[in-house]
Order: C-alpha cells, then sequence, then structure tokens
C-alpha cells in the first residue's frame, strides 16, 4: 500500500532543493487522516531547518481534489466508541491538524500549495496558510461544515474575518463553494494556473536563482503564470453577489441574518439558492457557533484563533451534533438529520456557551505554547 503523503526533492540552482509534498489518498478525495498529520509536520519541520532546501510545495494525487477535508468517517466512529466522550482521537487529530496549519501559516521559506479540484475544510487549513496560494480552472473551495453539524474550523475564525464586506460570515453560514475568481477575490488565492501547466511551473521553479530576491522572482514568476492564462479564468460569484450579501448579513444579530438569507429573492440564480439551501437544512447550533466564533476572533491572534477552535472542536466531538450530520451524510446517507434544535431562535444560550467553554486549564491546553 502506497504512502499517504509523498515526498520528493527536484534539484534547483546554486545547489538548493524544492522539497514537493503530495497527498496520496486519490480515491478518498485526499481526505486528510491523523496519518497525513503525522508525516507532513515532522517532514516540514525538516525542510524549514535544512539550508538546502529553497522553497516547499504541497500538492495532491489525483485529478480531482486537492484535500476534501478531514476524515469525518473516522471521526464518526470514534465518537460512537465514546459516546458522551471528548474521543481520544478527535482530541489528537484536531490538535495535530491544527499545529500543521500554524506552521504553514508562519513557514520562514516560500510555501507553495496547488490548490486543484476540491479545496474543502482541512484542504483549506492546509491552504491558507501558505505564502503562495494556486487555483486552476476546477478548484472549488467550501466550507461546508454546517451540513454536518461541525463548524468552519482550520484557521476559519482568522481568514472569514478577512474577507471583504460581509462574505466571510455568508460563506461560513451557508457553506457555498466558490471559484478560482472568487477565492483569489477573497484574499484565499494568489494566482490562476491551469493544472495542466503544472509541471512547467515546477520546471521553472528549478530555474529560478534563489538568492536574497527569491521571493521577488518567486511572486514573479507566479504572476507571469497568472497573467499568461488571466483570460481563462471562471465568472466571478461572490463580488458579482456582494451587494446582496453584504445586505442579507447586515443585521446585528443572527435571528435576522438567518431569516435574511432564507427569505432571499434568488430569481434563477443557482449560486445564491444553493447558499440559501445549505442554510436552510444545516445545523441552528453550527449557525450560533460561526456567529460567536468571527465576533470573538475580531480581536484574536491568529494562535489564539486555533486554540479556540481546539476548543470548540472538542465539545463538537463530545456534544452529538457533528456525529449526527455525520451519520446522515455519510453513514446513513439519508440526508436526514436529527438536528437537536429546529431553529436558531430554539437554541439556548448556554448551549452556545458550552462549544467555547475550554476543556483544559490555560496551562493545559494543548495548544498553549503555539507561535512561542
Amino acid at each position: 500500500m502506497s504512502d499517504p503523503v509523498l515526498f520528493t526533492e527536484v534539484t534547483a540552482q546554486q545547489g538548493k532543493r524544492i522539497g514537493i509534498a503530495t497527498l496520496n489518498k486519490p480515491q478518498a478525495l485526499n481526505a486528510l487522516g491523523l496519518d497525513m498529520v503525522e508525516l507532513l509536520l515532522p517532514q516540514l519541520r525538516m525542510w524549514q531547518d535544512d539550508p538546502d532546501i529553497a522553497c516547499v510545495m504541497l500538492d495532491s494525487e489525483g485529478p480531482k481534489a486537492f484535500c476534501a477535508g478531514g476524515d469525518i468517517v473516522a471521526m464518526y466512529r470514534a465518537m460512537q466508541e465514546q459516546p458522551g466522550q471528548i474521543p481520544d482521537f478527535l482530541h489528537n487529530f484536531f490538535v495535530e491538524e491544527y499545529r500543521l496549519d500554524h506552521l504553514i501559516h508562519t513557514y520562514s521559506k516560500p510555501f507553495i500549495v496547488w490548490g486543484n479540484g476540491i479545496v474543502m475544510g482541512g484542504g483549506m487549513g492546509l491552504m491558507n496558510g501558505a505564502s503562495h496560494r494556486i487555483v486552476t480552472a476546477t478548484s472549488r473551495l467550501a466550507m461546508p461544515e454546517i451540513s454536518i453539524g461541525l463548524y468552519p474550523d482550520v484557521g476559519g475564525s482568522y481568514f472569514l474575518n478577512r474577507m471583504p464586506g460581509k462574505t466571510g460570515l455568508f460563506l461560513g453560514l451557508t457553506g457555498a463553494s466558490i471559484n478560482a475568481s472568487d477565492a483569489i477575490y477573497l484574499r484565499l488565492a494568489d494566482h490562476f494556473i491551469p493544472h495542466e501547466e503544472k509541471e512547467r511551473f515546477i520546471e521553472s521553479l528549478q530555474a529560478l536563482v534563489w538568492d536574497e530576491d527569491a521571493n521577488q522572482s518567486l511572486n514573479d514568476l507566479c504572476r507571469c503564470f497568472h497573467e499568461e492564462h488571466h483570460g481563462q479564468m471562471p465568472t466571478h460569484n461572490v463580488e458579482n453577489h456582494l451587494d446582496v450579501i453584504n445586505s442579507v448579513c447586515a443585521a446585528d444579530n443572527l435571528t435576522d441574518v438567518v431569516d435574511a438569507i432564507v427569505n432571499m429573492d434568488c430569481g434563477e440564480d443557482k449560486w445564491l439558492s444553493r447558499a440559501k439551501a445549505t442554510l436552510e437544512a444545516g445545523s441552528p447550533i453550527t449557525a450560533h457557533i460561526v456567529w460567536q466564533q468571527l465576533h470573538r476572533a475580531n480581536s484574536l491572534s491568529l494562535a489564539d484563533c486555533f486554540r479556540m477552535e481546539a476548543d470548540i472542536s472538542c465539545r463538537c466531538g463530545e456534544f452529538g451534533e457533528f456525529q449526527e450530520g455525520v451519520r446522515a451524510l455519510l453513514i446513513d446517507k439519508d440526508n436526514n438529520p436529527a438536528w437537536r434544535f429546529s431553529s436558531v431562535d430554539e437554541v439556548p444560550a448556554d448551549i452556545v456557551e458550552f462549544f467555547f467553554s475550554s476543556p483544559w486549564s490555560q496551562d493545559d491546553h494543548p495548544l498553549a505554547n503555539l507561535g512561542e
């Protein structure tokens, strides 16, 4: 059986090398498992410390997906085995995943992510912190956790707040899928390059002179590829709907925002209609978590966002809403989750607060030293 992550090094100019990590579970759309995280963390740290590694690239096997999210089926099994508790597997997975995401955000060398195909959930976490984020014609990015009773984690508390207007809140509540043009507009990606150009792009990386101006040279290279293929970029969804998004998300309370989204007149617009339908069918608890996480994260550092998310994610593993959402979508596949509450108005404040209560003391938090 092939390794879930493949590591290669290719030669570059001046005796330098480029490290390439490839997610290698194409049959599972490269869903991120704990085994993959435990391989990536030490290798990326080793490359960061190796003076002969000029830059790192993270890509994936198969044409369909960079990474379609975390391995939530494995999480479901863990929740079944430890009902009403924080499952050991979930604790370990989320803590190590957030360590990996934070490492990418703070990496000391150029870090390129080739985000071809589906980039969702955990894939967004891997991609968002990279210094050079590439999207292609088939890129489809989303944080659709409201459909499974989870919430936009992997740094979503940080990056959703940094999008134009109210777009972060809208995408968090609706799980709306976005394309390459949207991703660049929303600051979730940097450059558009067709997937068939990947080998030529890597060859161009190898030809770069990796000196003190290397970062600018890499920027110029990415921009050159982008400009060469700019005419192939898809039509914007988010930017074209920005006024509608800002309008329906303008209220200062969750109930009014949800009402505005589910009652908006979508006409024949399929993108807005799908967003509306996803929110209507989604978990009311998740909607509250999204609302709270974005408000609470406004003044938090990146490391503090990951610490908060570790708290919320472990509580989600304990509470049961997440387990029910996975059951309905991926286990029984009846698409009929029995959410704990039928509307956001019914969710008590103490239930919402539970998800933001830490299972650990400040000193004992597993991410206490993150970023130090």
